[in-house]
Protein backbone atom coordinates (compact mmCIF):
# COMPACT_ATOMS: atom_id res chain seq x y z
CA UNK A 1 0.00 0.00 0.00
CA UNK A 2 1.38 3.39 -0.96
CA UNK A 3 1.28 6.01 1.77
CA UNK A 4 0.12 9.54 1.13
CA UNK A 5 2.87 12.21 1.16
CA UNK A 6 1.56 13.66 4.44
CA UNK A 7 1.42 10.30 6.18
CA UNK A 8 4.83 9.34 4.81
CA UNK A 9 6.31 12.55 6.20
CA UNK A 10 4.74 11.93 9.63
CA UNK A 11 6.11 8.38 9.69
CA UNK A 12 9.61 9.55 8.79
CA UNK A 13 9.45 12.24 11.47
CA UNK A 14 8.31 9.71 14.09
CA UNK A 15 11.11 7.32 13.17
CA UNK A 16 13.68 10.10 13.35
CA UNK A 17 12.38 11.25 16.75
CA UNK A 18 12.52 7.70 18.07
CA UNK A 19 16.09 7.35 16.79
CA UNK A 20 17.16 10.58 18.52
CA UNK A 21 15.58 9.51 21.81
CA UNK A 22 17.21 6.09 21.70
CA UNK A 23 20.59 7.57 20.78
CA UNK A 24 20.32 10.06 23.61
CA UNK A 25 19.50 7.30 26.07
CA UNK A 26 22.39 5.14 24.87
CA UNK A 27 24.80 8.07 25.11
CA UNK A 28 23.62 8.82 28.62
CA UNK A 29 24.20 5.25 29.74
CA UNK A 30 27.59 4.95 28.02
CA UNK A 31 28.98 8.34 28.95
CA UNK A 32 27.46 8.59 32.40
CA UNK A 33 25.92 11.45 34.24
CA UNK A 34 28.86 13.76 33.55
CA UNK A 35 27.39 14.64 30.15
CA UNK A 36 23.81 15.14 31.21
CA UNK A 37 22.50 18.60 30.58
CA UNK A 38 22.57 20.61 33.80
CA UNK A 39 19.19 20.87 35.49
CA UNK A 40 17.45 24.22 35.31
CA UNK A 41 18.00 25.03 38.96
CA UNK A 42 19.82 27.70 40.94
CA UNK A 43 22.99 25.62 40.45
CA UNK A 44 22.70 25.66 36.65
CA UNK A 45 25.63 28.06 36.19
CA UNK A 46 27.75 26.18 38.71
CA UNK A 47 27.12 22.84 37.00
CA UNK A 48 28.08 24.30 33.64
CA UNK A 49 31.27 25.64 35.24
CA UNK A 50 32.05 22.23 36.74
CA UNK A 51 31.47 20.50 33.41
CA UNK A 52 33.79 22.96 31.71
CA UNK A 53 36.37 22.52 34.47
CA UNK A 54 36.67 18.75 34.07
CA UNK A 55 36.96 19.05 30.27
CA UNK A 56 39.67 21.71 30.12
CA UNK A 57 43.30 21.80 31.32
CA UNK A 58 43.72 22.65 35.00
CA UNK A 59 43.66 26.44 35.54
CA UNK A 60 46.27 28.40 37.52
CA UNK A 61 43.72 29.33 40.20
CA UNK A 62 40.53 27.65 41.41
CA UNK A 63 38.14 28.81 44.12
CA UNK A 64 35.83 26.45 46.00
CA UNK A 65 33.10 27.54 48.35
CA UNK A 66 29.42 28.13 48.97
CA UNK A 67 27.13 30.87 47.68
CA UNK A 68 29.37 33.34 49.55
CA UNK A 69 32.31 32.65 47.23
CA UNK A 70 29.99 32.12 44.25
CA UNK A 71 29.48 35.90 44.21
CA UNK A 72 33.14 36.37 43.23
CA UNK A 73 32.59 36.07 39.50
CA UNK A 74 35.46 34.90 37.34
CA UNK A 75 35.33 38.09 35.27
CA UNK A 76 36.03 40.12 38.43
CA UNK A 77 39.61 38.82 38.41
CA UNK A 78 42.08 40.53 36.11
CA UNK A 79 44.42 37.55 35.91
CA UNK A 80 43.55 34.89 33.31
CA UNK A 81 42.71 31.30 34.14
CA UNK A 82 40.53 31.75 37.24
CA UNK A 83 37.85 29.12 37.81
CA UNK A 84 35.22 29.67 40.49
CA UNK A 85 33.79 26.29 41.43
CA UNK A 86 31.71 27.56 44.36
CA UNK A 87 28.25 26.04 44.62
CA UNK A 88 25.25 28.17 45.49
CA UNK A 89 23.52 26.24 48.25
CA UNK A 90 26.43 23.83 48.54
CA UNK A 91 29.52 23.11 50.59
CA UNK A 92 33.10 24.24 49.87
CA UNK A 93 34.18 20.65 50.51
CA UNK A 94 32.21 19.45 47.48
CA UNK A 95 34.21 21.64 45.11
CA UNK A 96 37.45 20.78 46.88
CA UNK A 97 36.78 17.06 46.52
CA UNK A 98 36.05 17.52 42.81
CA UNK A 99 39.31 19.42 42.31
CA UNK A 100 41.28 16.77 44.22
CA UNK A 101 39.61 14.05 42.15
CA UNK A 102 41.06 15.27 38.85
CA UNK A 103 44.24 13.95 37.27
CA UNK A 104 45.53 17.53 36.91
CA UNK A 105 45.46 20.14 39.66
CA UNK A 106 45.44 23.94 39.62
CA UNK A 107 48.57 25.66 40.85
CA UNK A 108 46.56 27.22 43.68
CA UNK A 109 43.24 26.31 45.28
CA UNK A 110 41.45 28.79 47.56
CA UNK A 111 39.02 27.22 50.03
CA UNK A 112 36.24 29.21 51.64
CA UNK A 113 36.04 28.62 55.39
CA UNK A 114 32.97 30.74 56.17
CA UNK A 115 30.10 28.32 55.61
CA UNK A 116 30.83 24.69 56.52
CA UNK A 117 27.45 23.72 57.94
CA UNK A 118 26.43 21.74 54.85
CA UNK A 119 27.60 18.19 54.14
CA UNK A 120 29.58 17.30 51.05
CA UNK A 121 27.45 16.45 48.03
CA UNK A 122 28.67 12.91 47.33
CA UNK A 123 26.55 12.53 44.20
CA UNK A 124 28.05 15.66 42.68
CA UNK A 125 31.57 14.58 43.57
CA UNK A 126 30.93 11.20 41.97
CA UNK A 127 29.53 12.87 38.88
CA UNK A 128 32.56 15.09 38.29
CA UNK A 129 35.43 12.96 39.54
CA UNK A 130 37.95 11.40 37.17
CA UNK A 131 37.93 7.67 37.89
CA UNK A 132 38.31 5.94 34.56
CA UNK A 133 40.49 7.00 31.63
CA UNK A 134 39.57 3.96 29.52
CA UNK A 135 36.71 5.79 27.73
CA UNK A 136 39.05 7.73 25.45
CA UNK A 137 36.81 7.14 22.43
CA UNK A 138 34.12 9.28 24.09
CA UNK A 139 36.33 12.30 24.67
CA UNK A 140 35.47 13.93 21.31
CA UNK A 141 31.81 13.81 22.35
CA UNK A 142 32.61 15.38 25.71
CA UNK A 143 34.72 18.02 23.99
CA UNK A 144 31.82 18.85 21.68
CA UNK A 145 29.43 19.15 24.61
CA UNK A 146 31.85 21.38 26.51
CA UNK A 147 32.35 23.54 23.39
CA UNK A 148 28.59 23.89 22.98
CA UNK A 149 28.13 24.91 26.61
CA UNK A 150 30.97 27.42 26.37
CA UNK A 151 29.47 28.89 23.19
CA UNK A 152 25.99 28.95 24.67
CA UNK A 153 27.31 30.73 27.78
CA UNK A 154 30.07 32.76 26.14
CA UNK A 155 31.81 35.33 28.36
CA UNK A 156 31.23 39.01 27.60
CA UNK A 157 33.74 41.20 25.80
CA UNK A 158 36.77 41.81 28.11
CA UNK A 159 37.09 45.51 27.25
CA UNK A 160 33.42 46.11 27.94
CA UNK A 161 33.65 44.17 31.20
CA UNK A 162 36.67 46.18 32.35
CA UNK A 163 34.92 49.48 31.58
CA UNK A 164 31.80 48.38 33.47
CA UNK A 165 33.89 47.30 36.47
CA UNK A 166 35.82 50.56 36.57
CA UNK A 167 32.53 52.45 36.46
CA UNK A 168 31.13 50.34 39.28
CA UNK A 169 34.18 50.86 41.49
CA UNK A 170 33.96 54.60 40.94
CA UNK A 171 30.49 54.65 42.48
CA UNK A 172 29.91 55.03 46.24
CA UNK A 173 28.88 52.00 48.32
CA UNK A 174 25.25 50.94 48.01
CA UNK A 175 22.73 52.64 50.27
CA UNK A 176 20.31 49.71 50.15
CA UNK A 177 18.49 49.18 53.45
CA UNK A 178 19.06 45.51 54.25
CA UNK A 179 17.87 45.55 57.87
CA UNK A 180 15.03 43.08 57.34
CA UNK A 181 17.33 40.56 55.63
CA UNK A 182 20.14 41.18 58.10
CA UNK A 183 17.86 40.51 61.08
CA UNK A 184 16.74 37.25 59.47
CA UNK A 185 20.34 36.16 58.83
CA UNK A 186 21.32 37.00 62.41
CA UNK A 187 18.35 35.06 63.82
CA UNK A 188 19.27 32.01 61.76
CA UNK A 189 22.91 32.27 62.82
CA UNK A 190 22.01 32.50 66.49
CA UNK A 191 19.66 29.51 66.31
CA UNK A 192 22.09 27.20 64.54
CA UNK A 193 24.85 25.09 66.10
CA UNK A 194 26.73 23.52 63.16
CA UNK A 195 29.51 22.02 65.28
CA UNK A 196 29.21 18.38 64.21
CA UNK A 197 28.98 19.08 60.48
CA UNK A 198 31.74 21.68 60.62
CA UNK A 199 34.09 19.24 62.37
CA UNK A 200 33.37 16.55 59.79
CA UNK A 201 33.99 19.00 56.96
CA UNK A 202 37.18 20.29 58.56
CA UNK A 203 38.50 16.72 58.73
CA UNK A 204 37.76 16.28 55.03
CA UNK A 205 39.38 19.61 54.18
CA UNK A 206 42.52 18.61 56.09
CA UNK A 207 42.74 15.32 54.18
CA UNK A 208 42.07 16.90 50.79
CA UNK A 209 44.51 19.77 51.38
CA UNK A 210 47.22 17.28 52.29
CA UNK A 211 46.51 15.28 49.14
CA UNK A 212 46.56 18.38 46.94
CA UNK A 213 49.81 19.64 48.46
CA UNK A 214 51.39 16.18 48.18
CA UNK A 215 50.74 16.37 44.44
CA UNK A 216 52.52 19.72 44.14
CA UNK A 217 49.69 22.27 44.26
CA UNK A 218 49.08 24.97 46.85
CA UNK A 219 45.91 24.98 48.97
CA UNK A 220 44.95 28.00 51.06
CA UNK A 221 41.99 28.81 53.28
CA UNK A 222 40.18 32.14 52.94
CA UNK A 223 37.53 34.01 54.90
CA UNK A 224 35.13 36.06 52.80
CA UNK A 225 34.00 39.14 54.73
CA UNK A 226 30.41 39.18 55.96
CA UNK A 227 28.41 41.80 57.82
CA UNK A 228 29.80 42.25 61.37
CA UNK A 229 26.43 41.31 62.87
CA UNK A 230 26.48 37.99 61.01
CA UNK A 231 30.11 37.26 61.87
CA UNK A 232 29.20 37.71 65.54
CA UNK A 233 26.46 35.07 65.52
CA UNK A 234 26.73 31.72 67.24
CA UNK A 235 27.07 29.73 64.02
CA UNK A 236 29.80 31.99 62.65
CA UNK A 237 31.77 31.90 65.92
CA UNK A 238 31.51 28.11 66.20
CA UNK A 239 32.67 27.64 62.61
CA UNK A 240 35.50 30.12 62.96
CA UNK A 241 36.76 28.60 66.22
CA UNK A 242 36.73 25.03 64.87
CA UNK A 243 38.49 25.96 61.64
CA UNK A 244 41.14 28.09 63.29
CA UNK A 245 41.83 25.44 65.89
CA UNK A 246 42.27 22.86 63.12
CA UNK A 247 44.48 25.17 61.02
CA UNK A 248 46.51 27.34 63.42
CA UNK A 249 49.37 27.75 60.94
CA UNK A 250 48.85 31.15 59.28
CA UNK A 251 50.79 29.97 56.22
CA UNK A 252 47.70 27.90 55.40
CA UNK A 253 45.62 31.08 55.10
CA UNK A 254 45.36 33.83 52.52
CA UNK A 255 44.60 37.08 54.30
CA UNK A 256 42.13 39.26 52.39
CA UNK A 257 42.71 42.93 53.14
CA UNK A 258 39.55 44.48 51.71
CA UNK A 259 38.42 47.87 53.09
CA UNK A 260 35.45 47.06 55.34
CA UNK A 261 33.98 50.53 55.04
CA UNK A 262 33.53 49.97 51.30
CA UNK A 263 31.75 46.61 51.59
CA UNK A 264 28.01 46.06 51.57
CA UNK A 265 25.83 42.95 51.81
CA UNK A 266 22.33 42.72 50.33
CA UNK A 267 21.33 40.25 53.05
CA UNK A 268 24.19 40.46 55.52
CA UNK A 269 25.83 37.32 54.15
CA UNK A 270 26.37 37.76 50.40
CA UNK A 271 28.45 40.60 49.02
CA UNK A 272 26.75 42.91 46.55
CA UNK A 273 28.29 43.25 43.10
CA UNK A 274 30.59 46.20 43.86
CA UNK A 275 31.78 44.65 47.12
CA UNK A 276 32.44 41.28 45.46
CA UNK A 277 34.57 43.08 42.88
CA UNK A 278 36.55 44.78 45.65
CA UNK A 279 37.12 41.47 47.44
CA UNK A 280 38.21 39.75 44.21
CA UNK A 281 40.79 42.49 43.66
CA UNK A 282 41.96 42.11 47.27
CA UNK A 283 42.42 38.37 46.72
CA UNK A 284 44.53 39.03 43.65
CA UNK A 285 46.64 41.52 45.58
CA UNK A 286 47.17 39.02 48.41
CA UNK A 287 48.19 36.30 45.95
CA UNK A 288 50.64 38.68 44.32
CA UNK A 289 52.25 39.45 47.66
Amino acid sequence: MQLSPALSWILRFALMAAFVLVADRVATVMIGTRLQQPAATARDGSLITLNRYVQEPAPPLALVGSSITWRLKEEYFRRPGVRNLALAGGSPVTGLAIVAGQSQLPKTVLIESDLLARPVDRALVERFTDKDRSDAFLRPVRTAVAAYETWNHAPPDPARVRAAQDSLLAQPPSGFDNRVYLERAVAEGEADDPSSTVRANVDLIRQLMAEIERRGARALLIEIPRAPEVEATRAAKVTRDIVREAFPDRSKWLSIDAPREELRWADGVHLDERSALIVARAIEKALGQ
